[in-house]
């Protein structure tokens, strides 16, 4: 069976998105595992595929690189409108996709008749315990928590933008021995779903930096939530002001996130890598 493709990348988070309106799928799971691998397959963070919708201009489905499917993800999000735009799916400035975290709107910024950037309305963060969920007897937001992980106790934020984050202040991100780190703060008990972790610095009150962990996937050079959800705990820790544009710097590039008490919105770019056919 020979399926068709597109490389694409938000950030450096890299995704193989296959036309759903066009051809079906019938094993996401086991193909995202087969063809995300960088030295065997065609290499990327997982599989996303862009389906019809009855109640949305798409559906968007992302599967990660170990096969599990996620809820969300905000940079394949653009990506997925940037294909629905420029394959005159539909040729709107205001699209909406369909998610296992509900309907995001996406407003579009076109450049010579293509997508080249977008903001998507994230929606409001979820910041009870019970919601993101972790195994806490807690109903306030968990902010600056402790929480032991092995031998190390480490204060966290949580926050959930349709999947569940632990965000943590440090120095310097780039310190941070992730490989080792970021499994165990996935595979710990405090998070019945596992957990994306985000190591955040504070560089300013509009600027921060991070490195992320994600489930499913490992270290990615961005993450559209995690990028959300570590502003978030930035203004809920005072470090950064709410309803203010803050620049998230990420390994893959930057993103644009302003918190406001009507939503999360996020900034970003979406760029076609190229166009290909592999048989499975």
């Amino acid at each position: 069976m020979k399926i068709p493709f597109t490389k694409m990348h938000g950030c450096g988070n890299d995704y193989i998105y296959i036309n759903c309106f066009e051809h079906t799928i019938d094993d996401p799971n086991t193909l995202s595992q087969h063809i995300s691998d960088r030295h065997f397959g065609i290499g990327g963070d997982g599989i996303v595929l862009i389906c019809p919708s009855d109640i949305a201009d798409a559906k968007m489905r992302m599967f990660n690189i170990d096969g599990s499917e996620g809820k969300m993800c905000g940079n394949a999000i653009r990506c997925v409108a940037k294909y629905v735009y420029d394959n005159n799916i539909a040729t709107k400035e205001v699209l909406t996709i369909d998610t296992l975290s509900g309907v995001k709107t996406i407003e579009l910024y076109i450049e010579n008749g293509k997508m080249n950037s977008a903001k998507v309305d994230m929606g409001k963060a979820i910041l009870e315990p019970a919601l993101i969920p972790v195994q806490s007897k807690e109903t306030n937001p968990l902010i600056n928590f402790p929480l032991q992980v092995e031998d190390k106790t480490y204060h966290i934020t949580t926050v959930s933008m349709g999947n569940p984050h632990c965000v943590i202040f440090v120095e310097d991100p780039m310190l941070v021995d992730l490989p080792l780190i970021g499994p165990k703060f996935e595979q710990h008990s405090f998070f019945p779903e596992s957990v994306n972790t985000e190591f955040i610095s504070v560089e300013n009150r509009k600027t921060i930096h991070m490195r992320v962990w994600e489930r499913g996937s490992g270290e990615t050079l961005a993450c559209g939530t995690g990028a959300c959800a570590a502003v978030v705990a930035a203004v809920l820790n005072g470090n950064c002001d709410k309803d203010s544009d803050i620049t998230v710097k990420l390994l893959g590039g930057e993103l644009i996130i302003r918190y406001t008490d009507e939503g999360v919105y996020m900034t970003g770019p979406a760029v076609s890598v190229f166009d290909g056919e592999i048989d499975v």
